[in-house]
């Protein structure tokens, strides 16, 4: 989507492993893509249900 800005997490290693990009700074949606296939495809969450998921990974954790 344009104007998205995309993010690692913090906890990310420098290796290319396993990550996503988040960008949060569009209004009323929360994107999610594989770093790996940046084109292969984005996921969208509402904020709400990203607060969720975030929320629930956490506590599995």
């Amino acid at each position: 989507m344009t104007g998205a800005r995309w993010r690692k997490s913090t906890k990310s290693g420098g290796n290319g492993g396993n990550c996503v990009e988040v960008a949060d700074n569009l209004p009323g949606v929360v994107l999610v893509r594989d770093t790996k296939d940046r084109d292969g495809g984005t996921l969208t969450f509402s904020p709400q249900s990203w607060r969720n998921f975030v929320a629930m990974t956490r506590d599995a954790g």
